[in-house]
């Protein structure tokens, strides 16, 4: 009988542990849409920028359902199959902009990852121009501040010059902005310009008052070589197509030690020069009563020329008005004119605009404190039909140059045989109508 019991509860136990067996995983259900997991983050960044010759390396993934045959993978570039692989290597041989597509594809449903990629390429050919349109770009700018197709170069300032004769590229090249903007011009065929500076003030573009980081460093033979040998180094390898030596920092208070900075430029030019064959040079100068200290500028390509800012419209009791006017502007390209062939020199005009925030019983500028400037496209958010004017009731006034005025300038400059004109600063314009650089472009070319 007791055997019989045992009997009876292993046959029992035999029937619990088969009802509880599991049964065969069924097949993924028909519905089910298939998913790319991005283990490494390859996608995370959506926009990449590579030089021609670089490689974008797309790996890690993982695809579901599985087994992976289950999924039909598919690479493609610019709507292009180049692949069916689970990763993927671009490897561009020319510049332009690529859409890198993954695709995973079960039973008629897909899923999609997306990467596009700039490429900078290793040549390009300049557009042709009739004048030079110079967009000159502050640090801060990003390729949205440019219209690749209203401009026949770009300056950007992307390196500062420190008094011990290192040069700061950092805020220049933040998220790689310079790259990509040198990236996009040359595959619009703009040519692109390192603006090398010393520490400046502001909106104006002018250096700090007192400041002579850049000046100081290139009246030692010492300091200037390490200098141009970093502007060297860099320029090659970021692809840039010249410099442009913003030479701004004059404001010491010595004249006579003001300009020995302003003629060592002569000598910096040289070591550019020899040492990047087929670049271009520039150098941007003053017009206000230093410029006869200037040493020889003929090695330069062009001398751009910052005809804007009279300086009668400030101070303590200046008289409120336009500190820009073409008479100022004519005067000033002439003073070069005297020095250099018209067809070496690029005239300045202003993105901006100069404030007055407090008047005195005249009606005049109060004091040194009481004016600020303002971008074109700050003045066109608070009045949207500025572009049509030269001063808008904000304030106590704002004087700047709108579009009637810009083409007064352009009109003049190419009906004089000058070589063109340039924008500071490029990014304190608007894209569309109302644009300065437009306007610049559109007469000049």
């Amino acid at each position: 009988m007791k055997y019989l019991k045992y009997t009876f509860c292993s046959l029992l136990l035999l029937v619990v542990m088969a009802s509880c067996k599991k049964e065969p995983k069924a097949d993924v259900d028909d519905n089910f849409h298939p998913r790319i997991i991005d283990n490494g983050g390859v996608f995370t960044t959506p926009n990449r920028m590579i030089f021609q010759g670089q490689s974008a390396i797309y790996n890690g993934l993982t695809f579901s359902p599985k087994p992976i045959e289950k999924s039909k993978i598919s690479w493609k570039v610019n709507d292009e199959v180049v692949s069916t692989d689970t990763a993927f290597t671009f490897t561009p041989t020319a510049g332009g902009e690529y859409v890198i597509k993954v695709e995973a594809t079960y039973n008629g449903q897909t899923s999609t990852r997306i990467s596009t990629v700039l490429v900078s390429p290793d040549t390009y050919t300049p557009k042709a121009f009739t004048n030079v349109a110079l967009a000159y770009l502050t640090e801060n700018a990003t390729v949205a501040s440019v219209d690749f197709s209203k401009v026949t170069h770009i300056a950007y300032t992307g390196a500062r010059v420190t008094p011990s004769g290192a040069v700061d590229f950092s805020r220049g090249n933040l998220n790689q902005n310079l790259d990509v903007m040198v990236a996009r011009a040359h595959n619009n065929g703009v040519p692109v310009l390192l603006g090398v500076t010393g520490t400046l003030s502001g909106v104006d573009g002018w250096s700090t008052y007192g400041s002579a980081d850049f000046g100081s460093v290139l009246i030692n033979p010492t300091l200037r070589a390490a200098l141009s040998a970093s502007i060297i180094e860099y320029v090659t390898a970021h692809r840039l197509d010249g410099v442009d030596v913003l030479m701004t920092d004059i404001g010491n208070d010595s004249e006579a030690v003001s300009a020995s900075h302003m003629q060592a430029i002569t000598p910096f030019l040289a070591l550019l020069k020899a040492a990047l064959p087929g670049k271009t040079f520039t150098v941007t100068v003053t017009t206000n009563y230093l410029h006869w200290n200037y040493g020889d500028l003929s090695a330069a390509d062009w001398v751009n020329v910052h005809a804007f800012e009279d300086g009668v419209h400030v101070g303590p009791d200046a008289p409120r008005g336009q500190p820009s006017s073409l008479a100022f502007m004519t005067a000033g390209a002439n003073i070069w004119a005297a020095k250099l062939p018209k067809s070496k020199l690029v005239v300045g005009i202003p993105a901006f605009g100069l404030r007055y925030n407090a008047i005195n019983e005249a009606g005049n500028n109060a004091s040194w404190g009481s004016y600020d400037y303002v971008t074109y496209k700050d003045i066109l958010g608070i009045d949207a039909t500025a572009f049509g004017k030269e001063m808008i009731n904000s304030a106590e006034g704002i004087y700047f140059n709108g579009i009637p005025l810009v083409d007064q300038k352009t009109e003049y400059l190419k009906a004089n045989g000058f070589k063109g004109a340039y924008l500071y600063a490029g990014d304190y314009d608007v894209i569309g109508t109302n644009s300065l650089m437009a306007a610049v472009y559109s007469t000049l070319n």
